[in-house]
């Protein structure tokens, strides 16, 4: 299927099912959600990267605005509900101060792929947030927990988020975070216990001789 939708082009990675939380100030995007909440309508936001808009993007939908300032301003809440092809930029539409694109909607496989895959996956991004010393609550039973609940959490940069947008298959995404992991948990960990060593030096240490036949 393909149709015309208005973009909000932002530097961010949203990914279907997500829950995102805006505030808008610009006019062109108070005038957007303005009408699309009034019609009960869909945007979308193509991440933007390295000051592109990127091909991808993902349509999202406005849940509530949660508050409307004096000035027009407001905050609102969306949720992700699918992933878009831009197939034209459209950057001047009549009477609107914001842009558009002819999209299509890629075929993706939102299943629960490999789900002892997916454990370990879940287990390596919980090791990761120890070693961070970050708490996280994903909201969700582990078992319940897909590819899109944690990709933000794995430590990816934005290039990286991109890429997995990209893939259209529940494994693939799975395999993805995986091979990310796997990378990055040994250098982090070895950040942690350099950091270890670093904090002992200089003090005095209560060391046992040695017993050693020389």
């Amino acid at each position: 299927m393909t149709n015309f939708i208005p973009i909000f082009p932002l530097g961010v990675v949203v990914y279907p099912g997500e829950n995102l939380n805006l505030h808008i100030f610009e006019p062109r995007y108070k005038q957007l959600i303005n009408e699309c909440k009034d019609n009960n309508k869909p945007f979308g936001i193509p991440a933007v990267i390295n000051n592109r808009v990127s091909e991808l993007g993902t349509l999202v939908s406005i849940q509530e605005v949660s508050k409307t300032y004096d000035n027009g301003e407001m905050d609102i809440k969306t949720t992700g509900v699918e992933i878009f092809r831009v197939l034209e930029t459209i950057s001047t539409i009549p009477e609107k101060l914001y842009s558009g694109a002819i999209v299509n909607y890629p075929e993706n496989v939102e299943d629960k792929g490999n789900r002892e895959l997916m454990q370990k996956v879940v287990l390596a991004v919980k090791n990761l947030h120890e070693l961070l010393k970050i708490k996280k609550d994903f909201n969700k039973p582990d078992e319940a927990l897909i590819s899109y609940d944690i990709a933000h959490h794995a430590g990816l940069s934005l290039e990286e988020e991109y890429e997995l947008l990209g893939l259209f298959q529940e494994l693939q995404r799975q395999e993805y975070l995986k091979r990310h992991l796997n990378k990055v948990l040994p250098i982090i960990a070895e950040m942690e216990h350099l950091k270890e060593r670093v904090k002992l030096n200089g003090h005095f240490k209560n060391l046992s001789g040695l017993d050693l036949e020389i």
